[in-house]
């Protein structure tokens, strides 16, 4: 009998976490998805990881219920104007739109998950080269998550396994991961990445992620098929 591989692969319905799950797709595992309705601005990245579970054949998609706008602290759950039209120096520092340890929390939950059903992968599209300043998308962060992953489970503890983050796109621009996706045959018109839309749904075009997104499919030489609600996509 063969033995399937699980992987937990975070879903935030943008364009990273959807290449990154591809990816694993390529790689063999059998995808196991969770996302979570965290207090953010809007739920159009909830439908749109919806959308992506059903478009990839995800075996199990989760969203869990975690409200970080109780804490506050950040532009994305906090009544905090999200930062319009700044260019890639202005990114270089933290922005507000960073929720105060929110992949730690999301990555314990993946945790948990992994542990129950006998995961020993968990993907996360997170980027240190074309990203927006935040913390814990860095590669010591990963790091040191994998190893208190290791220190903090039954599997890890009674050596059964071990548990391996992992950051298919942690080195990669922005223009390589969109390739990538493309290559694996990821239809990017389902994905958001927009921390600030129309309430239609339509990205503003003005937000870092929104910058981000539209200089990677520029340098990539592609289209981005989404709407902008500025109509400059």
């Amino acid at each position: 009998m063969m033995n399937i591989k699980k992987a937990i692969v975070l879903s935030s319905g943008g364009l990273d976490s959807t290449t990154a799950m591809a990816i694993a797709i390529d790689e063999g595992y059998d995808i196991y998805s969770i996302s979570f309705r965290y207090g953010q601005r809007h739920f159009h990245e909830l439908e749109a990881a919806k959308r992506i579970a059903a478009a990839l054949g995800v075996k199990q998609h989760l969203i869990i219920d975690v409200d970080l706008s109780k804490i506050g602290g950040s532009a994305l759950t906090d009544d905090i104007a999200v930062p319009k039209g700044r260019n890639e120096n202005q990114m270089k520092d933290i922005p507000v739109t960073y929720v105060p340890a929110r992949n730690t929390i999301f990555l314990s939950y993946a945790l948990a998950w992994a542990e129950a059903i006998g995961a020993e992968d968990i993907f996360i599209g997170v980027n240190s080269v074309d990203y927006s300043g935040y913390p814990d998308c860095r590669p010591e962060f990963i790091s040191a998550f994998e190893k208190m992953a290791n220190l903090a489970t039954k599997i890890g503890v009674e050596g059964h396994a071990s548990i391996k983050i992992r950051t298919p796109l942690l080195y990669l621009t922005k223009a390589q991961i969109i390739r990538k996706g493309i290559e694996l045959g990821i239809d990017y018109k389902m994905t958001h990445s927009c921390y600030d839309p129309a309430d239609d749904g339509k990205a503003c075009g003005k937000c870092d992620s929104c910058i981000l997104r539209k200089k990677g499919f520029a340098e990539a030489g592609m289209t981005d098929p989404i709407e902008y609600a500025d109509s400059l996509g």
